[in-house]
C-alpha cells in the first residue's frame, strides 16, 4: 500500500516509517497537519495514518478537512490520547479505526490489514444494495428509493456493515468491533440509539422496512414480507 503518515515526532517516525517499508509498504511523511492535509488531498493514498496532536492543525482537522473535500482515504489515528470521548470524535468524523499509543509495530500492521481486506471487499461498482437502498461507496452517497439521504460518517459506517451482511443476524458486539474499532468501550445502548438514528432515516419514510431488531441479540438488514414496523421504533412485528 502506499500510505500517507503524519507525524511532527521524528524519532516515531522515522521509527514506523522503515517499519511500515520493511513489510512492503511505501510511505511518505509529513512533520505537520497543514503539509498532510495538503498530500491528502491529492486523493493518491491507499490509507493515511494521522497523529492527532500536531504543532499547527490536528489531525481531527486534517480528517475533516479530507472528508470535506471529498477525499475518502482509510485513516488511521495514531495518539497519545486515549479519553474515549477523544477516540469518539476521531471514529464520528470517519476514521476506520484508532490506535493508541505506545503501540507495537506487529498490531499497527495488523490494523492496516484488516482495513485493506475490508476495503478490497468492495463491489465492483463500488455499491451496496438491498431492496431499493443503496450505497455509493466511492461517492459516499446514500439513496433510497432515489432520494438522496445524509448520513453523519458513523452512521454511514454503520449502514455499511450491516449491508455487507445482509440477511445475517449481527450482534451489539460484532457491531462495536466492527464499526467502533478494536478495543473501543462502551455500552449496547450506544449501538441502539445509533442503530435507531440509522433507521429514522433510511426506514421511516419508506417501505420495506429493513433493519429489525433481533430480540436479545442485535439487529438484522434485510426484506421480510408480512411485517410491519412498532409503534416505538424499536422493531418488527407480524402483521
Amino acid at each position: 500500500m502506499k500510505i500517507l503518515y503524519v507525524e511532527d515526532d521524528p524519532i516515531t517516525a522515522e521509527y514506523i516509517r522503515k517499519g511500515l517499508e520493511k513489510n512492503g509498504h511505501l510511505v511518505d511523511v509529513a512533520p505537520s497537519g497543514g503539509e498532510g492535509l495538503d498530500l491528502g488531498l491529492t486523493g493518491s493514498y491507499d490509507l493515511a495514518i494521522l497523529d492527532v496532536m500536531l504543532p499547527d492543525r490536528d489531525g481531527f482537522e486534517v480528517l475533516q478537512d479530507l472528508r470535506a473535500a471529498a477525499v475518502h482515504t482509510p485513516v488511521l489515528f495514531l495518539t497519545a490520547r486515549s479519553e474515549v470521548h477523544e477516540r469518539i470524535r476521531g471514529l464520528d468524523l470517519g476514521a476506520d479505526d484508532y490506535l493508541a499509543k505506545p503501540f507495537a509495530l506487529a498490531e499497527l500492521l495488523a490494523r492496516l490489514r484488516v482495513i485493506a481486506r475490508r476495503r478490497m471487499a468492495e463491489p465492483s461498482d463500488g455499491l451496496l444494495r438491498a431492496a431499493d437502498l443503496e450505497l455509493d461507496l466511492r461517492r459516499s452517497l446514500v439513496r433510497r428509493a432515489g432520494r438522496r439521504i445524509d448520513l453523519t460518517p458513523k452512521q454511514q459506517s454503520l449502514l455499511e456493515y450491516l449491508l455487507r451482511n445482509t440477511g445475517q443476524v449481527v450482534s451489539r458486539s460484532m457491531i462495536l468491533e466492527k464499526v467502533w474499532g478494536y478495543g473501543f468501550e462502551t455500552t449496547s445502548n450506544v449501538i441502539d440509539v445509533h442503530v435507531n438514528s440509522l433507521r429514522r432515516k433510511v426506514d421511516r419514510d419508506f417501505e420495506p422496512k429493513l433493519i429489525h431488531t433481533v430480540r436479545s441479540t442485535g439487529y438484522v438488514l434485510e426484506v421480510r414480507d408480512g411485517e410491519r414496523e412498532l409503534p416505538d421504533g424499536s422493531g418488527v412485528a407480524s402483521a
